[in-house]
């Protein structure tokens, strides 16, 4: 205590000088109109400045929660538009209430949990994503997984905090698709070169779709993945080997090299199709 005030002692002309000063530029802003509007100018933007920065960090901070937002976002408006292409396809359903309440009512069994991918191979034949979400986040083997441009693939393993996702960027992969707004379904492949293309095989040869503008989106077959989620635009259109059917060269929307933010689905009805199956698979094992 005594050492304090011996400092201030030592240097109270210091103290009264700093008030002095400060008494004078507030009664220099507050009498002298000029001064106090310079005064209030620049304190304005120098609080702009301050508010911001601020707004900037704020920002930062919450760009992932956007982009999971955005990303999920997208996929609902996805499916909207999938199932409402679909009534409208189906002649005299358009205005048919019940037929509407019952595709409003299979919604209710998918829910999607957002993830973030921690590891993402490109430059193999057999490529795997890690994501940051495991069983104690809902995610199991065999549940969809996509972006909010399109499909990225379909989990794997899951370990509890963890899960390895197979993506369309894997030789092995394969994906059931449509021509969209057509009845022409295929299978999807990736051939191992070109990270932004993929190709679909088994479109039959009497097929007629506009081949400069056809999107192609999920079938629904699989029952992993829920149908009308756009997979990419077709590119090219060649003949396969035996003349048969055609080989469409298509530019993927899912952007891999840069993927990021993604949705694990959780669809309770594809994954009772799943277990179901399987058990079909096994009895028919057992039997032979």
């Amino acid at each position: 205590m005594k050492n304090l005030i011996d400092f201030l002692n030592k240097n109270a002309h210091w103290f009264l000088l700093l008030l002095l000063e400060f008494l004078g530029a507030v009664l220099l802003f507050s009498f002298n109109s000029y001064q106090g509007s310079v005064y209030y100018t620049s304190a304005n933007a120098i609080s702009g400045k301050i508010y911001e920065i601020h707004s900037a960090m704020l920002s930062f901070i919450n760009q992932a929660h956007n982009n999971e937002t955005l990303t999920q976002r997208n996929y609902m408006l996805e499916q909207e538009l999938a199932r409402m292409q679909s009534l409208l396809d189906r002649e005299g359903t358009g205005r048919d209430s019940a037929v509407i309440a019952m595709n409003d009512s299979a919604t209710r069994y998918i829910r999607t949990i957002p993830a973030k991918v921690i590891t993402n191979e490109t430059n193999r034949a057999e490529n795997y994503i890690t994501i940051n979400k495991g069983t104690t986040d809902g995610v199991r083997q065999d549940m969809a997984v996509t972006s909010g441009l399109g499909p990225v693939g379909v989990v794997y393993m899951a370990s509890d905090h963890y899960a390895i996702v197979v993506p369309i960027l894997n030789i092995k992969s394969a994906l059931s698709v449509r021509i969209r707004g057509e009845r022409y379904f295929g299978n999807l492949h990736w051939d191992g070169e070109n990270i932004t293309e993929a190709e679909v095989e088994d479109i039959p040869r009497f097929a007629r779709f506009d081949k400069q503008n056809a999107w192609i989106e999920t079938s629904g077959y699989s029952s992993i993945f829920p149908e009308g989620l756009i997979v990419g635009k077709v590119k090219s259109v060649h003949y396969s080997a035996d003349g048969l059917s055609y080989k469409l060269g298509v530019e993927l929307t899912t952007d891999f090299s840069r993927l990021r933010d993604v949705l694990v689905i959780d669809n309770k009805r594809q994954l009772e199709r799943i277990r179901l199956m399987r058990a079909a698979k096994d009895s028919i094992n057992v039997t032979r």
